[in-house]
């Protein structure tokens, strides 16, 4: 307290709070006081992020267009698994031609390629992925085939339901 006033600091205002008024005041000091500017040792991460998030976003798009590569319209079931494990896709197009992993194949040559196929990737799954207008019974035939050549690892790919 200095003859009667109170004095608050606060930055460069001081507030005064005189004795006989019993009011707060403002009143602007200035102070002589040198700035100082230090180093910043920090990297500046922004740009960094901003870029890390617009390329999330493009892969985000990008991905489910990468993931098969033939055009096709599968039928609708309640009950689908969202996502396919490794293994190899054939599909079924509504010109009933078939692909194994987007090899073209007919049926005369499918044992051989999906053996050669299955074989490079090491694995016995096989999903089958065929258009809702593909006629039943080359469906059935593709299915006895990749029966017939072993693999009790097979799974029918349809959309959700809505």
């Amino acid at each position: 307290m200095v003859n009667g006033e109170l004095q608050i600091a606060e930055g460069e205002k001081e507030w005064f709070l005189a004795a006989d008024s019993g009011q707060w005041s403002a009143g602007i000091i200035q102070m002589a006081r040198k700035r100082t500017y230090d180093t910043l040792h920090d990297i500046n991460i922004t740009n960094l992020v901003d870029v890390v998030l617009v390329l999330l976003i493009i892969f985000m798009i990008a991905a489910p267009m990468l993931q098969s590569g033939i055009d096709i319209n599968l039928p609708r079931a309640k009950a689908t698994q969202e996502e396919l494990g490794e293994g190899v896709v054939v599909t079924i197009t509504k010109d009933q031609k078939i692909y194994i992993d987007e090899r073209i194949s007919n049926l005369d040559r499918f044992e051989g390629i999906l053996s050669d196929v299955t074989a490079k990737k090491g694995s016995k799954s096989v999903y089958l992925r065929a258009d809702k207008d593909v006629p039943y019974g080359l469906v059935v035939e593709v299915i006895g085939k990749i029966k017939g050549m072993g693999i009790q690892d097979l799974g029918l790919v349809t959309d959700q339901a809505k």
